[in-house]
């Protein structure tokens, strides 16, 4: 089942998954809005939302796994998960928040009792930051800090992107110290990044690598960026000073609501051009330090192409029980094998 089958990347799933000769059962709230996409494609539909835990269960049952592209996670996966686990359904989802995988980590024994894999975090950017952060550590082994960043080029936000940084604003930021993830204020730190194609301004932000990058490295030290422009930084810090405003729930409401009708994601022909650009590093005690870096094409398709893969992996049976990271059920190797990932050249001896 797909789950949230109507959202921007949720579509863009959807078509590609037919594409390669599947045939996901398209879920969702709204019958007017799957039954266009369901003809089109020529896949079975069903109705329901997560209000209900028994009606949730007996949708799901039957089902061998869920892959949930309906956000905000926070407030759509806690039903999702309960339900699989209950009906002994597998449960992936394309999240990049930091508390939904913390939850989701915390029912690692009750999914292993019930013989369900729970693996968040398969799209962008979760999939590519696990991976490299992965091979960072095997590269470095005694690491005792990670740095991972992101720049997303020629392309613009969907609306779940849009709707998962309002969230953001509404919070702290956070980092991980000596194990620890600490809170600060949005746009206390802030880097220049040695990206592929040139240097640039990047600032940290509360990303989920922070939770799944520490469950797949154990590294104690963590922090994620997103590039943005300098001159952003102050408006970035003004913002973070209104974070009770934006975490209000009428708040919320509203710019969500703006969202949906205002924000539509990128055409084809922007996501042809679109690209992304990662970057890592990690250093150990004694000050050596490992860099890699990586690119992409447009990350919504990366999105729908790993998402997929994941799925099908964890269908043939190779993944074992429980709440794992992408690169914690997959090995770093995964992200080699998604469509249109370049990787850098990663040092034979640290430095």
């Amino acid at each position: 089942m797909l789950y949230g089958a109507t959202g921007y990347t949720g579509t863009l799933t959807a078509e590609l998954a037919k594409a390669r000769g599947l045939t996901p059962v398209l879920a969702g709230r709204s019958r007017s809005k799957l039954e266009p996409l369901a003809e089109r494609l020529g896949l079975e539909l069903r109705v329901f939302d997560l209000d209900d835990p028994e009606s949730v269960r007996r949708e799901l049952w039957g089902f061998q796994a869920v892959l949930h592209m309906a956000g905000p996670f926070r407030a759509t996966s806690a039903p999702l998960v309960d339900a699989c686990l209950r009906a002994r359904c597998h449960y992936l989802d394309i999240t990049g928040e930091f508390a939904v995988f913390e939850s989701i980590w915390q029912r690692h024994a009750e999914a292993v009792r019930a013989g369900v894999v729970l693996l968040p975090g398969v799209g962008f950017d979760v999939v590519p930051t696990d991976c490299l952060a992965a091979l960072l550590h095997r590269a470095l082994p005694d690491a005792t800090e990670l740095e991972l960043a992101f720049a997303t080029l020629g392309t613009r936000p969907s609306p779940g992107t849009v709707s998962t940084w309002i969230d953001i604003l509404g919070r702290h930021s956070l980092v991980r110290v000596q194990g620890t993830v600490v809170s600060e204020p949005l746009g206390a730190r802030a880097r220049q990044i040695p990206f592929p194609t040139g240097t640039r301004h990047a600032v940290a932000v509360p990303l989920g690598d922070l939770s799944s990058a520490f469950r797949s490295t154990s590294i104690p030290g963590i922090t994620t960026y997103v590039s943005m422009p300098s001159a952003a930084l102050p408006a970035l810090k003004g913002l973070g000073s209104l974070r009770r405003v934006f975490a209000s729930p009428r708040v919320e409401r509203r710019l969500k609501g703006w969202v949906g009708r205002a924000v539509t994601g990128p055409n084809a022909a922007e996501r042809s051009r679109s690209r992304a650009e990662l970057w890592g590093e990690v250093r150990n005690a004694a000050g050596q330090q490992v860099q890699l870096t990586l690119t992409t094409g447009d990350p919504y398709a990366l999105t729908a192409d790993a998402a997929l893969r994941c799925l099908e992996r964890v269908l043939s049976g190779r993944v074992a029980p429980g709440a794992s990271s992408p690169a914690q059920a997959f090995g770093a190797d995964f992200i080699r094998e998604c469509a249109g990932v370049a990787l850098g050249e990663l040092p034979t001896h640290a430095t």
